[in-house]
């Protein structure tokens, strides 16, 4: 898989579309969840942006601190397509998530806001839970802080 990094502006029409279409399918679709996707902090974010065989298979955005949380950076909307899964794309895709915001604000920790089931994947990758554990679109998520000293 290869990866670009691109701001909302640097964005073109095709992969921004391309990247609501895949957003859709997993976390609407393919979850059954009804929730607001678009929520302005697109605009915001770092988009990363994995890629095969031109076709984006992988996706996570980057979030500076104050966007979400006050103190933190913060990654979400992290995905796979659905047929490039077990593959440990995940992984890819979060290890460029963590490059990226210890390059661009070494000074903050990072937060994110995992559903419950992926508690263990984001623990492989030294995000601990925090303990804080709340309903968020009618799924179980579980507040967690990377430490990489795990």
């Amino acid at each position: 898989m290869q990866f670009v990094i691109k701001k909302f502006t640097e964005l073109n029409t095709e992969e921004l579309y391309d990247i609501l279409v895949l957003r859709s399918e997993i976390f609407v679709v393919e979850q059954q969840c009804i929730y607001q996707d678009l929520d302005q902090k697109d605009k915001e974010a770092h988009h990363i942006i994995g890629t095969e065989d031109q076709e984006i298979v992988g996706y996570a955005r980057v979030l500076s601190p104050g966007t979400i949380y006050p103190e933190h950076t913060a990654i979400g909307r992290v995905l796979v397509s659905e047929r490039h899964r077990k593959k440990n794309y995940g992984y890819l895709v979060m290890e460029q998530a963590i490059e990226l915001c210890q390059k661009q604000y070494p000074a903050y920790p990072i937060k994110i806001s995992a559903q419950s089931h992926l508690e263990r994947f984001y623990s492989n990758l030294k995000f601990r839970a925090t303990g804080k554990r709340y309903l968020e679109d009618g799924i179980p998520h579980q507040e967690m802080i990377y430490s990489p000293s795990l």
